[in-house]
């Protein structure tokens, strides 16, 4: 597994699949064509960018490219990387048929071709003396806050709000969100705030 800093965004769960079993960094979705009509989400994606770095890694097909100018045209070009995939005929096993252009999306790609893929798009390969300086906030730390667990979804809804994150999180959006964009210390004062 390969860590990368930067967080990645791809077009749908299979792609996300694909890559979670490659590398070692955050997987957005954009949901197809849903990234067009969610403010929210692509708020979210605005911010994650600006702090984290995000490479669109979509498919190269023309719907892949129609969402890759909809991100392009959305967040600002220094907090932007694009990794693309070379045109590779065929389809993905789990389909019946290949796509309308006949192109493998990458979740078709073989390992190497993403990791090289990736390497030209500039993303920052972490080393093993790199990896882990930071805390991951998890579950147990968000129980303690009061915001996971029974009674918690009030406060955590409060709290989303004011962070500005797509309201309709689930906990584990909501955990992978604060591991993005603050550290543990950073969510109790936005938490103080929110109580004070």
């Amino acid at each position: 597994m390969v860590k990368i800093k930067e967080a990645i965004l791809v077009e749908g769960r299979y792609d996300k699949n694909t890559l979670s079993q490659i590398v070692d960094a955050p997987i957005l979705e954009t949901g197809g064509f849903g990234i067009f009509r969610d403010a929210e989400q692509m708020a979210l994606l605005r911010r994650v960018a600006q702090v984290r770095g995000l490479i669109v890694f979509t498919d190269a097909d023309g719907a892949g490219f129609v969402i890759r100018n909809h991100i392009k045209s959305a967040i600002p070009a220094q907090f932007l990387k694009h990794a693309y995939t070379p045109d590779l005929f065929g389809k993905e096993r789990r389909k019946a048929k290949g796509g309308k252009e006949g192109k493998l999306g990458v979740e078709g790609m073989s390992r190497e071709v993403i990791l090289e893929s990736l390497r030209r798009a500039g993303a920052t390969f972490e080393g093993e003396e790199t990896a882990g300086t930071r805390h991951q906030i998890t579950k147990a730390d968000l129980m303690e806050l009061g915001l996971y667990g029974p009674g918690s979804a009030g406060l955590r809804a409060a709290l989303i709000k004011k962070l500005g994150f797509p309201e309709r999180m689930s906990t584990n959006a909501f955990l992978q969100a604060v591991n993005l964009l603050c550290s543990l210390d950073e969510l109790k004062q936005a938490l103080e705030k929110e109580n004070g």
